[in-house]
């Protein structure tokens, strides 16, 4: 293994379902050691969502290799201070637990500060640690209603949820990259921060397009389905035998091309009623009958071809299945194996290749795995770790 970029890093975490565990893992990736402190017994409830993977949760497979595991029933006194000493040479700590919820652990910023003035301290909530809407429950599908991605996404008659934890998600990926400008600012000043991230606000970024669209109270992009709300044309058509292809044109160079090498029909770009792509977008109806009427008499691979022909974007309309045997994933070998409770699991590389490191592909652990092993790096000697497994403070 090469030196990973937080190789020498530790990151705790209070963590359950999407959003922390995803931030840490990716950390994890990189290098860096997340200590994942869980209830005794059940622990992240994510590991209950379902048993897709051999038995295990698909969501906390997902978002959990390469972590080391420690039970931990915080409810107990000895148990916290187990976790302040954790926090007092750690570099990160990452929760995302209900509003308040460290504060009255005895676990609040200016604590935390005190234990350890260098500490990277990262909270991810629905909605921030300020303002009316603190206390509000959150979850992944009332973060995308409130956020306004439900009033772009879906038909025209019904809203439809993104199809994975998309507001889950974006936090994530917005604490992942704060903590590694905070990484980098204490390296400059010595100091750690206080990262505040909510589902809200990371999505609503996300939103900038729609939102800027129906900017100054302007009518707001419609929902289409799997089409574009404003290019056209841009989303799936059918073609002969049942099959469908997907296809967007960005410019007047590309309809053009279109119209000669892929509707075989030239004259078609000089049509008043599709010079430009909001006479398009307006016209859609019409012109979907135009490719409708070439598309249905084709074949995928001739429309393919002909799409590959005209350089237009192209894509086909791949099921979970067709993803996992994708021939571009595999000829680039994305897929590692990574041990778990249930054995060998297939998972994918983190995305971006660097040509100095490769990246962290660890087990996913059980709970409480290494509950042993981090206490005694602390100084428990085993007869206390055997005592407080007996108490069941781990």
């Amino acid at each position: 293994m090469s030196i990973l970029p937080l190789d020498g890093i530790t990151v705790v975490s209070l963590e359950h379902a999407i959003a922390a565990p995803f931030c840490t893992r990716q950390l994890a990736d990189l290098g860096a050691r997340v200590i994942k402190v869980e209830r005794p017994g059940a622990g992240d409830f994510a590991r209950g969502y379902d048993q897709r993977v051999k038995g295990m949760s698909s969501h906390f497979v997902w978002v959990n290799r390469s972590k080391e595991s420690l039970a931990l029933d915080l409810k107990q006194p000895e148990a916290l201070e187990i976790l302040k000493s954790l926090l007092k040479t750690a570099d990160v700590f990452v929760q995302n637990l209900a509003p308040g919820a460290t504060s009255r652990m005895g676990l609040s910023v200016d604590e935390l500060k005190k234990i350890n003035p260098r500490l990277i301290i990262c909270d991810i909530s629905g909605y921030g640690n300020f303002g009316p809407y603190t206390n509000k429950k959150a979850y992944d599908l009332l973060i995308q209603s409130e956020a306004g991605f439900l009033s772009v996404t879906g038909t025209p008659e019904a809203p439809s949820k993104a199809g994975n934890s998309i507001a889950d998600i974006a936090a994530g990926m917005y604490a992942y990259t704060n903590i590694l400008s905070a990484l980098l600012l204490r390296n400059r000043t010595n100091v750690g921060s206080h990262i505040d991230v909510s589902m809200l606000e990371s999505l609503g970024e996300w939103m900038s397009y729609p939102m800027y669209y129906a900017f100054d109270g302007a009518e707001p992009p419609p929902r289409s389905g799997v089409s574009h709300a404003t290019i056209y044309p841009y989303g799936p058509f059918g073609v002969a035998g049942g099959n469908t292809v997907m296809l967007g044109l960005q410019n007047e160079r590309e309809w053009k091309l279109f119209c000669e090498k892929v509707l075989l029909n030239p004259e078609l770009a000089g049509d008043e009623k599709f010079a430009s792509n909001f006479k398009r977008n307006e016209n859609r109806d019409l012109l979907k009958k135009i490719i409708d009427d070439c598309f249905t008499e084709l074949s995928i691979d001739v429309v393919t071809e002909r799409l590959e022909d005209a350089q237009i974007a192209n894509a086909q309309v791949n099921t979970m299945k067709d993803l996992w045997d994708h021939p571009q994933l595999g000829s680039r070998h994305r897929w590692r194996y990574v041990d778990s409770p249930v054995g060998s699991i297939p998972a994918m590389l983190p995305p971006g290749l660097n040509d100095q490191y490769g990246y962290r592909m660890g087990p996913v652990p059980g709970v409480g795995q290494h509950s042993e092993s981090i206490l005694e790096g602390l100084g428990l000697s085993a007869d206390k770790v055997a005592s407080l497994r007996i108490s069941k403070i781990i």
